[in-house]
């Protein structure tokens, strides 16, 4: 089956601090997905420093998906990539920064490049088509994780 990739990019508002947001988000746990709204679960191996290996099974559409994910940090950037190493989507690559905008609030920057397969080669509108719903599932996604965040690191801090 061919493959085909695209790239997208959105930004999303933290309401935390660059700092705290860019602690919480790389502080990887096996129940992230139920923050995402998903059921799945994730394995998470630290392979060195600034180099971390996740393996998530994810219930999509009533099966399961499996991907393996290289996550790289620069913590003295607040960024962070991840290049997916197998599953549907073996290849792609994403990258996220963590903005401030003030003291107390910050966004997040995201640029990602999806490889996935396709039957058959898209047009460039069917591709914009595509990068368009993808980048409005993952912004949804980093909505959800922006209102755990805030929740999390507002007047209750029970899970980071």
């Amino acid at each position: 089956m061919p493959l085909i990739s695209f790239d997208y990019r959105f930004s999303v508002d933290l309401p935390v601090s660059a700092d705290a947001a860019y602690r919480w988000a790389v502080d990887y746990r096996p129940d992230d997905w139920t923050l995402m709204g998903r059921v799945g679960r994730r394995r998470i191996r630290k392979l060195a420093d600034g180099a971390i290996l996740l393996t998530d099974t994810v219930e999509t559409d009533g099966r399961r998906v499996t991907k393996k994910r290289l996550v790289r940090l620069w913590p003295a950037r607040r960024s962070w990539t991840n290049t997916h190493l197998a599953g549907p989507t073996i290849h792609s690559q994403f990258w996220y920064a963590i903005l401030p905008r003030g003291p107390r609030r910050s966004r997040i920057e995201f640029v990602g490049l999806q490889v996935e397969p396709s039957a058959r080669r898209l047009s460039a509108a069917q591709l914009a088509r595509r990068a368009a719903d993808v980048r409005r599932e993952d912004a949804a996604l980093w909505r959800r994780l922006s209102r755990a965040m805030g929740e999390d690191l507002g007047a209750s801090r029970r899970r980071r």
